[in-house]
């Protein structure tokens, strides 16, 4: 890859100084990067003081630890590291980490390979591997709202995935492939394009970040790939459930984001805004049903 081209990786951390911990000091030796910031999210324990005091122990010319004044979620959190990345550091492309993730250098230098053969490129990611449900295709196409609505039901998901999801001949064969959208865990963006389509939508504080942002790169002219050759590591949730420990208030989270993205990037009228409350409301109905089961179980 072009040596030129200057990489941070943005890690962003609430509540769970462990995990970023971890992986900072797995990847800050990485010749591939050029700097690790980590975002603290306004957390309520210890953490800054912990992840201050580890930069200032490896290396703190690599490693940037800042502060958010407030918690305002997944998106806004990992566009304050962007920015500071791509305004004060400089850099050219920003790898944006879940705390809970493992990955190789190698992974880095393949993920970077990609922009400089794709001039329209704005995201990338590599396949995700979860310990509890193996190797992930993680990307996705954009549908439209009757799409979107039906991919957040459990039964509905199972029963149309061939219509929700792409078939596996679309990978099969290949080293990578275009996808609107991929899993927010592990991507690499390309700075200026992230800046220019506005970055992650700062009013959706968690879930669906991931389809506004390949929605938004797509309006501007900028495709996602798939890179099929390499793999990393995601222990799945494991960071939003020590934080949300509710699977309703879980849901609940997933549907008033839905719901934003359904209005302001779908422009679903009020009939089919209805339609999707409606639905919701039947979805965690089922939710609520089989914890009571499993509980009684």
């Amino acid at each position: 890859m072009d040596r030129d081209k200057k990489i941070s990786c943005v890690i962003l951390n609430y509540n769970d100084a462990a995990s970023t911990e971890r992986l900072v000091r797995q990847i800050y030796r990485y010749p591939v990067l050029d700097a690790v910031v980590v975002v603290d999210n306004h957390s309520t324990d210890d953490s800054l003081s912990r992840l201050k005091a580890m930069a200032q122990e490896l290396d703190p010319e690599k490693i940037v630890v800042l502060k958010s004044r407030e918690n305002g979620g997944y998106g806004a959190g990992n566009n304050k590291g962007v920015r500071y990345s791509y305004e004060v550091l400089q850099m050219d492309y920003v790898l944006i980490a879940n705390p809970d993730v493992e990955f190789s250098e190698s992974c880095v230098i393949h993920l970077a390979r990609l922009f400089e053969k794709h001039e329209d490129l704005g995201v990338a990611a590599a396949l995700m591997e979860d310990p509890a449900y193996g190797e992930q295709k993680n990307g996705w196409p954009l549908l439209g709202f009757w799409g979107e609505l039906a991919r957040t039901g459990p039964v509905c998901r199972r029963l149309f995935r061939p219509l929700l999801e792409y078939g596996p001949h679309y990978f099969e064969g290949k080293k990578a492939v275009y996808v609107d959208a991929v899993h927010g865990s592990l991507l690499m963006v390309d700075a200026v394009k992230m800046m220019e389509c506005g970055g992650y939508d700062e009013k959706v504080f968690l879930y669906n970040e991931e389809s506004i942002l390949g929605f938004r790169m797509l309006e501007q002219g900028y495709r996602s790939v798939l890179l099929l050759t390499e793999r990393y590591q995601h222990r799945h949730s494991e960071s939003i459930s020590r934080t949300y420990q509710n699977a309703w208030a879980r849901q609940r989270l997933r549907n008033e984001s839905a719901l934003y993205y359904y209005r302001h990037y779908l422009k679903a009228n009020p009939l089919k805004m209805l339609a999707a409350r409606i639905f919701f409301q039947a979805v965690r109905l089922e939710i609520w049903v089989c914890s009571r089961v499993l509980h009684v179980l």
